[in-house]
């Protein structure tokens, strides 16, 4: 089953600090929900391993994501997969462009999803629901740790 999403959000980050966060190993593994490890492997890969819940199934996804076309600090794609076991599968990308707004960057993101097994027999509204709130959750997350990192700086 394939799925879709379009969405913005706008960050109180210049376009360079924002990149600089996307590409923050730690502040991603914080911003990403139930991710319970994410370790760079070579300078455009990350390791990672996620626990989810998506209806009735719960599963621990172990896959790879690549940061590839990148234009830093403009834009770039991020490709990943996953392999949750009996569960299914998980793998697509997303297409991430930041633009400077005064003080601010508004990032755009569209995203192409497939996933395979039991979870896509849960069916595309569901699934649906379940890809806008985790993508929902990673941006308030995200924005969080962000606000949180510059203050720390």
């Amino acid at each position: 089953m394939a799925f879709t999403m379009h969405n913005e959000v706008v960050l109180d980050a210049t376009p360079d600090e924002v990149w600089a966060a996307i590409n923050d190993a730690d502040l991603l593994r914080q911003s990403i929900p139930g991710c319970e490890a994410l370790e760079r492997t070579e300078d455009s890969a990350f390791a990672a391993t996620v626990k989810l819940k998506i209806g009735p199934i719960s599963a621990r996804f172990k896959g790879v994501v690549r940061f590839e076309d990148v234009d830093a600090p403009a834009s770039c794609r991020i490709v990943g997969e996953g392999q949750g076991g009996i569960a299914g599968f998980a793998k697509g990308g997303a297409k991430i462009r930041l633009t400077a707004e005064g003080a601010q960057t508004r990032l755009h993101y569209d995203v192409e999803a497939e996933i395979g097994g039991k979870i896509a027999q849960l069916g595309s509204r569901l699934i649906d629901g379940v890809a806008k709130k985790l993508s929902e959750q990673f941006f308030q997350n995200f924005s969080k740790v962000f606000a949180g990192a510059a203050c720390v700086a």
